[in-house]
């Protein structure tokens, strides 16, 4: 991919500077508020699942952590990303690896695990003619339940998982976390404005069993069409402050 193929987009007040395919797969306003509903603590080690250009991981970088493993099954995709990772100066705490995430395996134990999976079903409504983004939109490559099952592998016994999904598959993702033997602890409706429905639904989940804790929703815009003060704040990157 040559540099007429790509965008550079800078995030958090030019603290984070992104490469994104001019045509292909690019990411929407759902990366930054997964990004800002994670926390990750020092010497804590992530691993995404499907990482894309990068871009979350990237964000997640202003943070004090021990590293991320982001991993992505499409080549073009892992290259840009560790060009990100170049670029931005992180490749002592990002390590992208290209595979696929149901083959994926590691020798160690993360204390988080997190991802913005696709979010149709195969076959679901019309399919990007763009393999790249076919790929990413839709469960071609793995589905909702091979993201828990290889979740529950992954992250250790008092670890934390992330997840962003359409608010339509709420009912589908609560059976797949039980079956991953996964407990949901945290959850946040985000909304497009006030008097829409919900679009996205913001997960914290874990092996632990608790009380739900239901966090106040969140709008991005205002009854005037305005970025609230909130999501502004969740953009430049003080969202999990």
């Amino acid at each position: 991919m040559n540099q007429n193929e790509e965008t550079l987009d800078h995030f958090y007040h030019g603290r984070i500077l992104v490469y994104q395919p001019r045509k292909g797969y690019r990411f929407a306003v759902d990366a930054p508020l997964l990004a800002g509903f994670i926390h990750l603590y020092p010497d804590e080690w992530a691993c995404e699942l499907g990482t894309g250009s990068g871009i979350i991981s990237l964000l997640l970088s202003i943070h004090f952590f021990g590293g991320i493993v982001a991993v992505e099954i499409q080549e073009k995709l892992a290259h840009l990303a560790k060009k990100n990772v170049q670029i931005n100066n992180l490749e002592e705490k990002i390590f992208v690896v290209c595979a696929d995430i149901m083959n994926f395996s590691s020798r160690r134990k993360f204390e988080v695990v997190f991802s913005n999976p696709p979010y149709f079903r195969r076959g679901q409504g019309r399919m990007s003619p763009t393999r790249e983004k076919a790929i990413a939109k839709y469960e071609i490559k793995c589905d909702m339940m091979g993201i828990m099952t290889k979740t529950s592998e992954l992250l250790c016994s008092k670890g934390r998982a992330y997840f962003i999904y359409p608010v339509q598959r709420q009912e589908e993702l609560a059976r797949a976390l039980e079956r991953a033997g996964l407990k949901l602890n945290r959850l946040r409706y985000v909304y497009p404005a006030p008097n829409c429905s919900p679009r996205f639904l913001l997960t914290q989940c874990s092996f632990q069993a608790g009380e739900l804790v239901e966090e106040p929703p969140l709008f991005l815009l205002d009854e005037k069409g305005e970025i609230t003060p909130e999501a502004e704040k969740i953009y430049g990157g003080k969202g999990n402050d």
